[in-house]
């Protein structure tokens, strides 16, 4: 015999049925439920990163004070009494230890400007704010790494990119430096303490557009006999145009030594000495030489001061452009702030000397000194 319902028991199934979408008078249109959101793509960056390709990059940026109109004898910081995008900089870069590579090195701001210049295929526009500093293809089998393509010189103990600088500005060494070299280079590492360098190229920021058939050729030398001490040598030899469409030998050695006290102090020495012949018509030659002295000391983890010295000598005033001997001291003063692992703060005094008037106070009267201020930030990503 069967069970009678209780009223509460009746009630509830009645409550249940009315709300069931398959009752009598339910609503027909009511929506199923939400399928779940499809997984979003990788991003552009996963992507690259999961092909083996590394994304690095910076924003440098400042405000440039001098007392002259046109900072002279400085390579980037030219301007005055002014806020300055100096590098937006974003680097791609697969280099495995084995097997084919590239690096390819985007920059732009004010800085490309005076690359653009310096190379003599964007001579005539010289106005580009956008430059492909380094694309090259590398190739490394065994003790050997090759490179073929646009990259940066040898030469020197400072660089174009900011992030490899202790100082906001760059040294009158590297005014008178190569800044890139399109061709061919092989570096043969013997072990961990040596490597060779030798390579040919179409000379001093020269691109594709070459009018010489004649090429430079570099050498080079990387020597770390402790961990703490690395000393490299490095020269270029080739032609170089001088005007009235002749070229003529232009040749420089470079020195840089570098050694870490400890984790706190660091120096560095570069020394470099260049020559140009038969730079001007009456078949003059052109010889040049420096010293720049470094000393790099970490306060700690967010604070840091950087101090360069250096002393120049333009023989024939072939780099000044004067025609005359001159000589150039400057100091510089550097003081870092890291709040952040990826960002600094840098606070620079420089102070430039020459022992004749080069330097602009306006735009006729010169002096025999130049200043500048400059507060940068650099952001790394």
């Amino acid at each position: 015999m069967r069970t009678p319902l209780s009223a509460v028991t009746v009630i509830a199934l009645a409550t249940a049925l009315a709300q069931s979408p398959l009752a009598v008078g339910a609503d027909d249109t009511a929506s199923p439920p939400a399928a779940p959101a499809a997984p979003a793509g990788p991003g552009i960056l996963e992507v690259l990163t999961n092909s083996g390709i590394v994304v690095t990059g910076y924003v440098d940026a400042a405000y440039e004070y001098s007392n002259s109109p046109a900072p002279a004898f400085h390579e980037f910081d030219t301007r005055h009494s002014s806020f300055v995008l100096d590098q937006a900089s974003v680097t791609l870069a697969m280099q495995p230890k084995s097997g084919f590579g590239f690096v390819v090195d985007l920059i732009a701001g004010e800085d490309s400007r005076v690359i653009n210049a310096a190379e003599s295929s964007n001579a005539a526009s010289g106005a580009s704010n956008f430059n492909v500093t380094q694309a090259f293809v590398q190739y490394v089998t065994g003790n050997w790494t090759l490179l073929g393509g646009k990259f940066v010189t040898l030469v020197g103990a400072e660089v174009i990119a900011a992030t490899g600088n202790t100082n906001f500005s760059r040294s009158l060494l590297f005014f008178a430096e190569p800044l890139t070299h399109t061709g061919v280079r092989a570096a043969y590492a013997v072990n961990d303490e040596l490597t060779f360098t030798v390579g040919v190229n179409n000379g001093w920021n020269h691109l594709s557009n070459d009018t010489q058939s004649q090429k430079t050729t570099e050498v080079g030398v990387s020597f770390t006999p402790v961990k703490q001490f690395i000393l490299t040598a490095q020269g270029y030899i080739g032609v170089e145009p001088v005007g009235g469409g002749q070229v003529a030998q232009r040749d420089i050695a470079d020195v840089v030594a570098t050694y870490n006290v400890n984790d706190s102090l660091s120096l560095v020495v570069n020394y470099d000495c260049g020559r140009q012949k038969n730079y001007d018509l009456l078949g003059n030659n052109g010889k040049w030489d420096g010293v720049a002295g470094y000393v790099n000391y970490a306060i700690n983890s967010q604070w840091r001061v950087s101090v360069r010295g250096e002393y120049f000598q333009d023989r024939q005033g072939f780099v000044t452009t004067t025609g005359t001997r001159q000589t150039l001291r400057e100091g510089t003063v550097t003081l870092g702030f890291d709040p952040i692992k990826k960002f600094e703060l840098r606070l620079e005094a420089r102070y430039d000397k020459a022992d004749h008037d080069l330097f602009l106070r306006d735009s006729t009267d010169l002096a025999d000194n130049q200043t500048g201020l400059a507060l940068q930030t650099v952001y790394k990503f």
